[in-house]
């Protein structure tokens, strides 16, 4: 993880950066910013999408460490209920439930380092 400093209308402002995969995610002034070459995101379009394509699944929205796992199998949640904490880029992200459910799959442990993309908690909604 790299540090940066950069001025933008006399204002200073402090980021955070990490290269993963060919993506630079960096982390500005509160706010995660993505950025994928043109080649990577037609890559990615052709083949499955990353994000949260259903409200079943919850995937990791970026590359970072399980730090929390909020349910176990056979779970009943809500909707907003918090599932997983992880962290990323010395943030710490809460991923919820879209709809409510019961949980039928645990796709990761507290400490793995888990990838973009990939399947943390499956739910039976």
């Amino acid at each position: 993880m790299k540090s940066f400093t950069f001025e933008i209308d006399g204002k200073t402002h402090t980021g955070r950066a990490v290269l993963s995969n060919g993506t630079v995610w960096a982390h500005v002034d509160g706010q995660t910013f993505v950025y994928e070459s043109p080649e990577k995101r037609s890559i990615r379009r052709a083949g499955k999408s990353m994000g949260n394509t259903s409200p079943d699944e919850i995937r990791a929205p970026m590359p970072g460490k399980i730090v929390k796992i909020n349910v176990m199998m056979n779970s009943k949640v809500e909707a907003h209920d918090v599932i997983v904490v992880m962290e990323a880029m010395k943030m710490e992200y809460t991923l919820k439930a879209q709809a409510p459910g019961r949980v039928s799959r645990i796709g990761c442990v507290i400490g793995d380092q888990v990838s973009l993309g990939q399947l943390l908690v499956k739910l039976e909604t």
